[in-house]
């Protein structure tokens, strides 16, 4: 299968929606630094903002096998949309209190949670095998690039509004547009031909086949289950967990844990410096990621170890030197979140792959609500002890798969299961 307009079509959709989750995820750490009340109950909010992405990625993560790739993102989409403007309207009329920021705030995870499944699966199942590598890395790292735009939004509106509220209110107002705009694109966008096929609706895939040009899937098992796929399962959850956890950590909760040297103001340069080193990443990743899935996971696992000490070692020195291996460390991040991402896309059967995907990503989030309530209590340092250990579990992980998994790389998603 070669790569057609409908592949750009596609790609840029999902782009767009990562881009948005990663706005609307970064919304909480960017903005609450300008909120006293809010600031000093952050550990709360980003606990129970964790288990509603964990909740999102599991419901969600079902739905979108048994309604399809495209209604599941659309009804994600509809929920943190909804769950966004619940906090514009509360805050617009000074009703914010620590319950309403709780209940917003969840919702709004709880819809970027969904995403997931359902967008990993449509890119999966839709992209030449050649390609799918880089379309999904490219795709997601738009979280990335999502996250640093509006933590760099906050610094600016607070800077030129010189008042909080409205400052706040700008940095919403502004998710709530890229909303509306993701919305309008998410309407079109093609359903998977292979969820059509595993669902028995072989007409309707290859009507759209012939519309968009593309070849005809391979036929899909029917009644597919999870059952003889769990040790996939735990792999890629141990190494998703590992990263997951450094990542926020270093990237977003840090600058709100007790000992950390450079205050919380320093939360949303910490977010933009984070996430922009995760976007360059992705581009540092292209020419390995389609020719080695087994290297590209390891690769990644060794150098955010070492950069992880490195980072623990900088802390208290100079801001730019923190900085700067903070940049560092999350280019690696973006290496295992890519690794990982694009292997838990292709390693499950088509009427189970958005809930396994769902799946392994719940069980991190889960781990990492646990991690988040531990923050207010161990502080920044022990944290970025604990930085070193978490990427050396991962790194442990990508051992194993590299000296038992499968080499996925270049190879159609039925040759996998």
């Amino acid at each position: 299968m070669s790569w057609r307009p409908i592949h750009w079509k596609l790609f840029g959709i999902v782009s767009a929606s990562f881009f948005l989750d990663g706005v609307l995820f970064s919304l909480v750490p960017a903005t609450f630094f300008l909120l006293e009340e809010l600031a000093k109950n952050a550990t709360l909010i980003f606990a129970a903002n964790s288990l509603a992405f964990m909740l999102g990625a599991l419901a969600l993560g079902k739905l979108g096998d048994v309604v399809g790739r495209r209604l599941g993102l659309i009804a994600s989409l509809l929920i943190y949309t909804l769950g966004t403007l619940w906090f514009v309207a509360a805050f617009w009329a000074d009703r914010l209190d620590l319950a309403t920021a709780l209940a917003t705030t969840s919702v709004i995870n709880f819809g970027v949670g969904g995403e997931v499944g359902p967008a990993y699966s449509a890119l999966a199942e839709f992209t030449p095998p050649r390609r799918r590598g880089a379309a999904l890395m490219l795709a997601a790292n738009f979280w990335n690039a999502g996250a640093a735009v509006i933590a760099v939004a906050s610094l600016y509106y607070a800077q030129i509004t010189g008042d909080v509220k409205t400052a706040v209110l700008y940095t919403f107002a502004t998710a709530l547009a890229l909303a509306a705009l993701v919305l309008i694109a998410r309407y079109h966008i093609p359903e998977s031909l292979r969820w059509l096929t595993a669902r028995g609706r072989e007409a309707e895939a290859r009507a759209l086949a012939e519309r968009y040009g593309v070849s005809f899937p391979p036929p899909q098992a029917p009644g597919a289950s999870l059952r003889g796929y769990w040790g996939r399962v735990a792999v890629l959850a141990a190494a998703f967990t590992a990263q997951l956890l450094t990542y926020n950590i270093a990237a977003y909760y840090l600058p709100y844990a007790p000992g950390f040297a450079y205050g919380y103001e320093f939360a949303p340069i910490n977010v933009a410096l984070a996430n922009l080193g995760a976007t360059v990443g992705a581009f540092l990743l292209l020419p390995l990621i389609d020719r080695s899935r087994k290297t590209s996971f390891t690769a990644a696992f060794a150098g955010g170890t070492a950069t992880a000490a490195a980072l623990a070692a900088a802390h208290g020195a100079a801001p730019e030197t923190y900085a700067a291996v903070l940049f560092l460390n999350l280019v690696f991040s973006e290496w295992a979140w890519a690794s990982i991402s694009v292997l838990e896309s292709e390693l499950f059967p088509t009427p189970v792959r958005s809930t396994a995907v769902g799946l392994v990503t719940a069980l991190a989030w889960l781990v990492n609500t646990g991690a988040v309530f531990l923050e207010g209590v161990l502080g920044a340092h022990i944290f970025l002890a604990l930085l070193t250990a978490l990427w050396a579990l991962g790194l442990a992980a990508a051992a194993l798969w590299h000296a038992l998994g499968v080499e996925s790389a270049g190879r159609e998603l039925e040759e996998l299961t």
